[in-house]
């Protein structure tokens, strides 16, 4: 990322969201988690949709997936940030990635009790 000092308004909103959409393609493209749950995506957005009774049951079941694919984008960067201080085996490295995981394990759960709540409802 570049130094963006000088950029202000319409300038910065239109690079901030390049460097979104590098980081989205980056993940997409380097993480297979990320493009698992982004393939799932296109199969549970619309079902959401369709199996919502309202317009907040359809909100609820979409937003508990986009948390997921967030929480692993934060997952990734995680990873790749402990990934480039250093290769060698350490113990708070471990820990960081763990914790990442157990960030993305617990919004899947999430996701999976508010769709079972939403639709046995």
């Amino acid at each position: 990322m570049a130094n963006d000092s000088g950029n202000t308004g319409l300038k910065r909103l239109f690079r901030a969201a390049g460097y979104s959409w590098q980081g989205l393609t980056a993940a997409f493209w380097n993480e297979a988690a990320f493009r698992q749950e982004v393939a799932l995506s296109f199969i549970l957005i619309p079902l959401a949709v369709w199996l919502g009774d309202s317009g907040g049951e359809r909100a609820l079941l979409v937003m508990a997936w986009v948390l997921v694919l967030m929480v692993e984008l934060l997952n990734s960067a995680i990873e790749a940030v402990v990934d480039r201080v250093g290769a060698e085996r350490h113990e708070l490295a471990g820990r960081a990635k763990d914790i990442g995981s157990a960030a993305v394990l617990i919004a899947l759960v999430n996701a999976g009790l508010i769709w079972l709540l939403v639709l046995v409802n």
